[in-house]
């Protein structure tokens, strides 16, 4: 369950087949995306961005870490993710997703940090076409999140596909602050060997939150998955 900014990662998922090699009981993909903004949620949290993950699956088990490490901007703190998750399939297309994630930024006072749970549903519904829908519960912000994905996805050849997708959610926060969110982005993505793929993405994200705050965001993402 990485955390990534709208849905325009779709390439991760290409990534993440990657990392299923025949034979294996385990895989372990790697990636590294270049953000030209860091959204998250619908809010802009950072300017250039270098991203990197790993994740560890086996089974129906995975776990892994992500960080985002601004290039531009003075003051923006970096941040680490630690997330687990484990899934139970409802079908052959559908499963349930649940786990949690531990977010915490080491340059803000006292190391601050946030602890999430997370349910939700991920599935194919066919031609092309996946969605998911996911809540999530900030238990030091005491914040909830619902959050509803709808992709689809073409092959252009035997290397390549290319990917569009649009995300909604809404926000829940106790004592004020609720806010809709939502994003739409599409991605090239190019397969360079059997362990590795390339991409290239540009999204939109924004937000009601008003009072002055930025919304409105267009950024690109290019990066680099691996797995084996």
């Amino acid at each position: 369950m990485k955390k990534i900014a709208a849905i325009v990662l779709a390439a991760a998922v290409s990534g993440a087949n990657l990392g299923a090699q025949e034979g294996s009981d385990y895989s372990i993909t790697m990636d590294f995306p270049y953000v030209t903004e860091y959204v998250f949620r619908g809010v802009g949290l950072a300017e250039e961005s270098i991203q990197p993950s790993i994740e560890f699956a086996t089974g129906d088990f995975y776990a892994g870490v992500w960080t985002s490490q601004p290039v531009t901007g003075v003051g923006v703190a970096n941040e680490f993710d630690f997330y687990l998750g484990y899934g139970w399939a409802l079908s052959d297309t559908w499963s349930v997703d649940a786990g949690a994630a531990y977010y915490y930024y080491p340059e803000l006072p006292s190391g601050s940090s946030t602890f999430e749970p997370f349910v939700g549903i991920a599935g194919d519904f066919g031609g092309g076409f996946s969605g998911s829908g996911y809540f999530y519960h900030d238990i030091d912000l005491e914040a909830s999140t619902f959050q509803f994905d709808l992709a689809y996805s073409f092959e252009m050849t035997d290397t390549s596909t290319f990917d569009i997708g649009g995300n909604f959610g809404t926000v829940s926060v106790n004592g004020g602050g609720d806010y809709n969110y939502y994003g739409m982005s599409a991605t090239l993505n190019y397969a360079l060997n059997d362990v590795a793929g390339s991409y290239l993405g540009v999204a939109y994200a924004d937000n009601d939150i008003g009072a002055g705050t930025e919304d409105g965001f267009v950024y690109v993402i290019v990066g680099l998955s691996v797995g084996f």
